[in-house]
């Protein structure tokens, strides 16, 4: 009873899976904003408002300053989204993969500053001595009482973090009634955690039409818990055009499952806000879920669908299952927006453009977008970028990007790490990384753990590593702990152990099934099991379906599963397929004088494909074809490839083809070798050959050796002989 154990390992769906690790998003992820000083993509309105991005120490906020026409740069004057928009804590971690970088009604505006302005790692610009004399002319305008100037001055200083200087000239604006200074002032007093009263200021502001108040108040409500307030301020922004607004917009409804916030993700993306591309991609892409770099080690029945085998040194490997075709429809379309998140920057848009890619088969490409998530810190893609170069041959690259993911605590790559030591030999390497891929959160590096110990019989440290993984639910560590359990005679506590893996997927778990219940008479529970892995695609378990029912004498449905394992590469389905075949025609004869030699069969294709695999049966029948063709050179090698791996049969059958040849001396060699390996036609064959030569006695011999051997006519016949030889030495 055979139960399959380690290859186990080849079912294993898709790449390694790794642990999920969240990292804080750069700054510049949250959201894609446009520059305010030039170039970037404004809403048109009749006012000389515009927004931009102030950060600080204490969080950042959407800032409004009334700049001059002329100060606008080429597009003149214009209202334009300066940062991200916010969602809420538990939100954009699940969209982004991340926890927030700041809270607070202005927490995303942080993320935009530096696609806003420019500027790398949270700094502003350089300033220019066009900026110096610009900022003190508005000085000199705001000491002289320009209300413009002191709103300008105010959101420059703001934006810089001069809180104490901008505050006075905000408080005088807003008391002239400028509106893009209310909203500044409410945003200095949220930085310095007067909340209430920037609320208040966000209020003034939003009742005159800024867009950017009506975000930040929607923001502030939303943080209070008060949803209906949230929704009325932040749908109030949204359909002024305000891109942040949208978002926010968007993150609250699709928060409630209301349907309506594609509409707003929509909206917000067309304006450039690439996190709102980046969900709305998820939202229209129907696999969004299916992560094959998730690194839990999980495998449930969408992994087991879409996930394609894949091992290095017989040890799990996750992998993307690839898809053919172009995208259409919906996932057609997500696979655009995740595009463009990707061009302005977003880490994990482009690592699932890199996967849609690579499962369409196009790995140059997938391997593009892979290289530029990786270099932006995102683990996941520097592990697929490093499966990408493994299957392109470049191992020891693969092995550096491996290496990068898995200092940053990918498990996916530590076990990949792990499994390309363990080719190596370099076993206690590999007990190192599949030991951090476990720690990692990686249930995968429990059940390499156990492989590992499984190959060097260190028994009961595997026993312990296939426990841990599949308590945690790992299928094929149940299917193997179970194998082990019954090889140390403990049937009872494995077989809780294959049902558990067979019912959550396991088609090795399946099969093994069939055999312990076949192993104990119970042939109608043995044909279920089989029957589920043969579903599955299981070769093995598709043969022993095909057989019983050829048992049962199902003819037909028999075929079709000794079709199905045939095809799968079992040499033994091939031949009993051909057999099946062969008993439906009439058995060939002899080609006429002048007749061309008659086409090969389907059965005889059927008999070669098992006899190419090395099966001595198949090869004896398609050498016993062949000499009926009057193919005397095929039928001699087919004898000879059978005979040398040890058929009696055909080497019985080749002593035949050599004797009716002439090479008696040689058929004599290979009939001695088929009796003495149990062939009683040989052993008679030989007795004959003995008498005629007059050596009477080893006549006698071969004789009994054939009435031992069989069979019935066989023995007779012999019996026969040898009395014959008796009376011939006694007279």
């Amino acid at each position: 009873m055979i139960f399959m154990g380690d290859r186990a390992t080849l079912l294993e769906t898709g790449r390694f899976a790794r642990r999920r690790v969240h990292r804080p998003d750069s700054v510049g992820n949250a959201a894609f904003g446009v520059s305010a000083a030039g170039g970037g993509q404004a809403t048109g309105t009749t006012s000389s408002e515009t927004t931009g991005t102030a950060e600080t120490a204490g969080g950042a906020a959407t800032v409004e300053s009334t700049e001059p026409e002329n100060a606008e740069g080429a597009g003149g004057a214009g209202r334009a989204a300066a940062s991200g928009s916010p969602a809420s804590t538990q939100d954009r971690r699940a969209a982004t993969g991340g926890p927030d970088p700041a809270t607070g009604p202005g927490a995303s505006e942080a993320s935009g500053a530096r696609d806003a302005f420019g500027a790398q790692g949270g700094q502003d610009p350089p300033e220019s001595p066009e900026s110096d004399e610009n900022e003190a002319r508005h000085r000199r305008a705001a000491d002289a009482g320009d209300t413009t100037s002191m709103s300008v001055l105010g959101a420059l200083l703001l934006r810089r973090g001069d809180l104490d200087g901008a505050e006075p000239y905000l408080r005088a604006a807003t008391a002239d009634g400028d509106r893009a200074a209310a909203n500044n002032l409410g945003v200095l007093l949220h930085q310095r955690g007067y909340t209430d009263d920037a609320a208040g200021w966000w209020r003034t502001a939003a009742v005159a039409g800024s867009a950017a108040a009506a975000h930040s108040l929607g923001r502030h409500y939303r943080e209070r818990g008060d949803e209906p307030g949230a929704e009325y301020w932040l749908r109030q922004s949204a359909e002024q055009g305000h891109a942040l607004g949208a978002y926010a917009l968007a993150d609250l409804l699709e928060h409630r499952s209301d349907t309506g916030a594609e509409r707003w993700l929509r909206v917000a993306a067309e304006q450039g806000h690439r996190e709102a591309a980046y969900r709305l991609a998820r939202m229209l892409d129907p696999d969004a879920d299916d992560d094959p770099y998730d690194g839990s080690g999980r495998q449930g029945p969408r992994h087991a669908t879409m996930g394609r085998s894949a091992t290095i040194a017989g040890f799990a490997v996750r992998k993307g299952g690839p898809t053919t075709g172009a995208q259409s429809g919906r996932a057609g379309e997500a696979e655009q927006w995740y595009r463009q998140a990707a061009a302005r920057g977003h880490q994990q848009a482009a690592l699932r453009l890199g996967i849609l890619l690579e499962q369409r088969g196009e790995p140059k490409e997938a391997g593009r977008w892979y290289l530029i998530s990786a270099k932006a810190g995102e683990p996941r893609a520097a592990c697929a970028l490093g499966f990408l170069l493994r299957d392109a041959g470049d191992v020891e690259s693969a092995a550096v990007w491996w290496l990068r993911a898995a200092q940053d605590g990918n498990g996916n790559a530590a076990n990949a790490l792990g499994a390309l030591h363990a080719a190596r030999g370099e076993q206690q390497t590999a007990e190192r990384w599949y030991r951090a891929a476990m720690n990692a959160g990686d249930v995968n590096g429990a059940y390499n753990l156990g492989l590992l110990c499984a190959a060097q019989d260190r028994t009961s440290q595997a026993e312990q590593w296939y426990r841990r993984a599949a308590y945690a639910g790992h299928r094929e560590a149940s299917n193997a702990l179970a194998v082990l359990l019954l090889q140390a005679g403990d049937a009872a506590g494995a077989e809780p152990w294959f049902s558990k893996a067979a019912e959550v997927g396991s088609v090795d778990a399946a099969f093994n099934l069939g055999i312990l219940h076949a192993g104990r008479g119970e042939e109608r529970m043995a044909l279920v099991w089989y029957e589920r892995a043969a579903a599955a695609g299981h070769t093995e378990a598709a043969l022993q379906v095909g057989m019983a029912l050829l048992q049962r004498g199902e003819e037909q449905e028999a075929e079709r599963h000794l079709r199905c394992a045939a095809g799968g590469g079992s040499a033994e389905a091939a031949f009993r397929l051909a057999g099946v075949l062969d008993s439906r025609q009439p058995p060939p004869g002899p080609p006429a004088l002048g007749e061309p030699m008659p086409a090969k069969t389907e059965c005889e294709e059927w008999y070669e494909r098992a006899a190419e695999q090395g099966h001595r049966r198949a090869q004896v029948r398609v050498g016993m074809l062949a000499a009926a063709r009057g193919d005397v050179a095929g039928a001699a090698r087919w004898y000879r490839e059978a005979a040398e791996a040890g058929s009696r049969n055909g080497a019985f059958n080749l002593g035949l083809l050599l004797a009716r040849e002439g090479s008696e001396r040689e058929a004599t060699l290979w009939w001695v070798r088929a009796a003495n390996d149990g062939h009683g036609r040989a052993a008679l064959r030989l007795a004959l050959l003995a008498a005629r030569r007059g050596e009477l006695t080893e006549g006698q011999r071969w004789c009994a050796r054939a009435v031992e051997l069989g069979p019935a006519e066989v023995a007779q016949r012999a019996a026969r002989l040898r009395e014959a030889l008796h009376q011939e030495l006694t007279a």
